[in-house]
């Protein structure tokens, strides 16, 4: 069995923060092309991104260094709004794989104190099964299907959690179509006109 790895990362909160996005655990580091969130250069966030705002998916993609354009990024990010972290802090990776279902969560992310560093969120995107499931488990809701919201409140905050497919080319579904569901959710958490 491997041992524990903390997330390298500390939770990307911009002051206003109105939507949170959260994903699972990153990737070993090995597969990292930049030192940010969803930094796996054939992991499909940021092509949704470009494609849903901009109309192009190469929009913040260095494609000569096979990089991601991370001060673009989060310029962007901060200007909308648009939080980032994951729902585990520590896991054991089972497989040696970024695959969630490789994952053993040993400590998950404490979503109630993350929640109240960001008073003005009114939605949560969970971007995978797993983040899904530790998110709904904790707030003891039914997951909502894919491409799909349900309501919830914490602490007197009535909120939506939006379901939305993973971003990981290993889910079965092209970016183009991927980007048609963020771009709806979006629309309606009023980041998108």
């Amino acid at each position: 069995m491997s041992d524990v790895e903390q997330h390298p990362l500390q939770p990307f909160l911009p002051q206003g923060t109105r939507l949170l996005m959260l994903g699972s655990f990153p990737p070993s580091r090995r597969r990292w092309c930049m030192d940010f969130f969803y930094p796996n250069f054939i992991n499909d966030m940021w092509r949704i991104f470009g494609l849903v705002f901009f109309g192009d998916k190469e929009r913040f993609v260095d494609r000569e260094r096979s990089v991601f354009l991370r001060e673009d990024i989060i310029r962007f990010l901060e200007k909308k709004g648009v939080g980032l972290y994951d729902t585990a802090c520590a896991v054991r990776r089972t497989k040696n794989t970024a695959s969630d279902k490789d994952l053993e969560i040993v400590t998950p992310t404490d979503l109630d104190a993350l929640l109240r560093r960001i008073p003005t969120c009114v939605a949560v995107v969970t971007t995978g099964q797993k983040a899904t499931d530790v998110f709904t488990s904790h707030f003891g809701m039914r997951p909502p299907k894919v491409g799909t919201s349900a309501e919830f409140t914490f602490d007197g905050r009535l909120m939506r959690l939006y379901r939305m497919p993973s971003s990981s080319r290993a889910y079965p579904m092209k970016v183009e179509r991927k980007a048609e569901y963020y771009e709806k959710m979006f629309v309606e958490t009023g980041l998108k006109d």
